[in-house]
């Protein structure tokens, strides 16, 4: 009686680590663990079409995780995307010409933000709006534009 008592308290551990190793994994890949919001500096962007950019998304330089997208909102008179990024107080020698990319990651196809500092003295404050920007490449449009490049060429 005593055996079965031990192995399923055991058992029963072993699913609660299980449990929080899979919690541990949705945090990462969602986001939403990590980086510190309170601190830094905002600076916004203009896309054509943000895609499956989400709140939270990273803004990365380089591949290093430097902010995350704060908001995103519809501009009705440009009829653009506007899209507005908290990056770390520690990296604030961003240059003015600095330009934004749409990219997308790993087989869930999550999408963020890829800054490619440019080459001005003068550096990104809070406030300002990145003017050189590429939007999402959205991938239903590529296969149309291809299947219909294959029937006008039959």
């Amino acid at each position: 009686m005593q055996i079965t008592r031990t192995m399923e308290i055991v058992v029963g551990l072993f699913v609660a680590i299980g449990i929080a190793a899979i919690f541990f994994m949705a945090m990462q890949v969602s986001n939403l663990a990590g980086f510190n919001d309170k601190e830094g500096y905002k600076i916004t962007a203009r896309f054509e079409n943000s895609g499956g950019l989400k709140v939270k998304s990273a803004v990365t330089v380089a591949g290093v995780r430097v902010g995350r997208v704060s908001s995103i909102q519809f501009d009705k008179e440009t009829y653009e995307s506007v899209v507005e990024m908290m990056i770390a107080s520690e990296f604030n020698t961003l240059p003015t010409d600095s330009s934004a990319s749409i990219y997308t990651a790993g087989l869930l196809g999550e999408q963020y933000i890829g800054l490619e500092p440019g080459g001005d003295e003068d550096f990104l404050n809070n406030g300002d709006e990145i003017q050189l920007t590429q939007s999402a490449l959205v991938l239903e449009e590529l296969i149309g534009q291809f299947l219909f490049s294959k029937a006008e060429g039959e």
